[in-house]
């Protein structure tokens, strides 16, 4: 699918975009891929490690459009990464979160069209459903402009769709790196913020593996939601110091005791397959695809109504030798 392609991926330096520039080199042959971000140290770096002769640096931020257009020009596939993520950062500085998450969107979806992609995959958060913080309502609105770019595209071979999971393991700014920090210099108890809290858990790989894939799957317009599993924060601190006293701190602005991926409000729209929930456009199209078949020919069914998909009520949750397990698989790579 990807061989002699042209993929681009936004915020590309970052832990995604380094496990997924990794994945495609290891599993395809493509024409070229392109990271583009706005940090020159990063993509330095990340140069070193990716310098395949495919591979091309675009210095560049998501709020330049005249910039995404040059590094699109002749791109067939693009992954929008990019995002001010920092829940408590964003409630902070709230104007420059909705320039990159919002504004940033947009220009992607205009130098998409501009340029003549063929398909265009944002990374989404469980953060986005039923938001109360600034990032999640930001990357909400962005997901609203991806699906509905869909009606934008007229005749072209062009389509937009969304991709919605939870925490990524040992991505950097996450609550395993920051434990694992203060447990390497000493302290005597792990801080969390309520005893309650549960999220959702993703590896790396498996969130590349199911953006790759969906790429395959999809019609344009839907928002795609791995089936992962839960854990507790209590269980996650266990884990990874047994027996240490924990401190509760508090809730941090804008924080969920649990994560939502698909909201029941959207019940009537949510589709079940068998690893994946699809939750299908509220808006009608041009040409109405029917999202119960997807394009790789699985099959899904309406959920029933009232149904969301919540960390806390989640049925799979993990035990503490499961989540030592994940850790050790996301500090591994």
């Amino acid at each position: 699918m990807l061989n002699d392609k042209t993929i681009l991926i936004t915020g590309g330096t970052g832990s995604f975009g380094k496990q997924f520039v990794k994945t495609i080199l290891s599993r395809f042959t493509p024409k070229k891929v392109i990271v583009y971000s706005r940090d020159e140290l990063k993509q330095y770096e990340m140069a070193q490690t990716f310098n395949a002769p495919q591979m091309r640096y675009f210095i560049g931020d998501v709020r330049d459009q005249s910039r995404l257009k040059q590094a699109m020009d002749g791109v067939d596939y693009v992954i929008h990464a990019a995002a001010l993520k920092h829940v408590p950062v964003a409630e902070y500085n709230p104007m420059e979160c909705i320039k990159t998450n919002i504004y940033g969107a947009e220009n992607v979806i205009q130098a998409a069209i501009a340029c003549g992609v063929s398909r265009v995959i944002a990374l989404s958060t469980d953060k986005a459903a039923n938001p109360i913080n600034l990032y999640g309502a930001t990357k909400l609105a962005s997901d609203k402009l991806f699906v509905a770019a869909n009606n934008m595209v007229g005749n072209r071979d062009l389509r937009f769709a969304v991709v919605r999971y939870g925490n990524v393991v040992c991505s950097r700014g996450s609550v395993i790196p920051f434990f694992q920090k203060l447990l390497a210099e000493g302290v005597k108890e792990l801080p969390i913020t309520d005893a309650r809290m549960t999220r959702f858990w993703i590896t790396l790989q498996e969130g590349v593996d199911f953006v790759i894939k969906n790429f395959a799957r999809m019609h344009g317009g839907e928002i795609f939601v791995p089936k992962i599993p839960s854990a507790r924060i209590t269980d996650l601190a266990e884990a990874m110091a047994p027996g240490m006293p924990l401190k509760i701190v508090g809730i941090r602005p804008g924080e969920k005791l649990h994560e939502v991926m698909c909201p029941a409000d959207d019940a009537h729209l949510t589709l079940e397959f068998d690893d994946h929930f699809v939750i299908q456009p509220s808006i009608t199209f041009n040409v109405r695809d029917d999202y119960t078949h997807n394009q790789l020919g699985e099959v899904g069914k309406l959920v029933p109504a009232g149904f969301d998909y919540s960390s806390g009520s989640n049925p799979v949750f993990l035990d503490i030798p499961a989540i030592q397990k994940l850790v050790q698989t996301g500090l591994s790579g």
